[in-house]
């Protein structure tokens, strides 16, 4: 059975009414237009929907039947474009972001502070792991965008945009005061106690690379999750630290740590925000990353 939805939707308005009157003056359409959509449904179902009454209409006993059934269908229609203009405009809906402890703490947490007084019915779900799987969960569409640290591999359909350089440092407490004032080789490090993060992230991935491009290999005292875990052990003299510089300002400008030096810099690299062409990005997270700069 073919039925024009419109007939359905004159039917709802009738019914709620009681009048064909006043669901036309609901719908902005002549009462003619409402008693000819009527009798279409009625000739197309073969029933009669409506009985005319002193003040208007009631329903049939079929039409009743009919009426328990378009109303939940109709209204929930309703609850649905209600609920999608919300999103429109931004009165709800949410937001899903990959990030990492490093790139949430420097770089995304104040935008999403901004956010959230402008927009505070918006729900915002970061999910914290390191850049492998947070490009994993782009993939996966499990999230709508991620902020992630080079270095990373992505497949063609992910777009980058680089947004901040950082700095990897290696840091120190009293314990290793004797090498302040020095300016050393990379191959010193070979001979110290090291404390940096776990293989599974791009941090890691960076600095074995770089040392290994300069011939010397890291064989850690401690491997940790977290920087500010690293900055800490360091602190204690547990070791020489590794960590982007920003993790190990407070202790820095504390002088509870100090920066080693060295005969070359390590290459600055950048945090990233990575896109999916293939994944819907809702209206709430373009919003968001209009704040951030990227334009989709």
């Amino acid at each position: 059975m073919n039925i024009d939805l419109e007939y359905y939707r004159i039917f709802y308005y009738v019914a709620k009414a009681g009048s064909f009157t006043q669901a036309g003056e609901e719908l902005c359409i002549s009462q003619p237009a409402v008693s000819q959509a009527v009798k279409l449904l009625e000739t197309n179902l073969g029933s009669k929907l409506f009985v005319r009454i002193p003040k208007g209409v009631k329903l049939t006993p079929e039409g009743e039947v009919l009426y328990s059934y378009v109303q939940r269908g109709y209204e929930y229609i309703l609850m649905g474009e209600a609920k999608f203009q919300k999103m429109l405009d931004l009165e709800n809906g949410e937001i899903r972001i990959g990030a990492s402890d490093m790139t949430l703490q420097f770089y995304l947490l104040p935008y999403l502070e901004k956010f959230h007084e402008k927009f505070p019915r918006i729900k915002v779900m970061v999910t914290n792991a390191p850049t492998p799987e947070t490009i994993d969960f782009l993939y996966e569409g499990k999230i709508d965008f991620g902020i992630v640290s080079e270095p990373f591999e992505a497949k063609p359909e992910i777009e980058i945009k680089k947004i901040m350089k950082i700095q990897d440092i290696f840091v120190a407490g009293s314990r290793f005061q004797h090498l302040q004032e020095q300016i050393l080789s990379y191959k010193a490090l070979e001979e110290l106690p090291i404390i940096c993060l776990e293989h599974n992230t791009s941090s890691r991935r960076y600095i074995d690379e770089f040392l290994k491009a300069n011939e010397v290999e890291l064989k850690p005292e401690f491997e940790l999750a977290m920087s500010d875990i690293i900055v800490k052990f360091a602190s204690r003299n547990l070791g020489i630290g590794c960590v982007v510089k920003d993790f190990a300002k407070e202790s820095l400008d504390a002088g509870d740590l100090f920066e080693l030096t060295f005969d070359t810099d390590i290459p600055k690299r950048h945090f990233c925000i990575i896109t999916g062409h293939n994944n819907p990005i809702s209206t709430a997270a373009k919003e968001l990353l209009g704040m951030l700069d990227v334009r989709l």
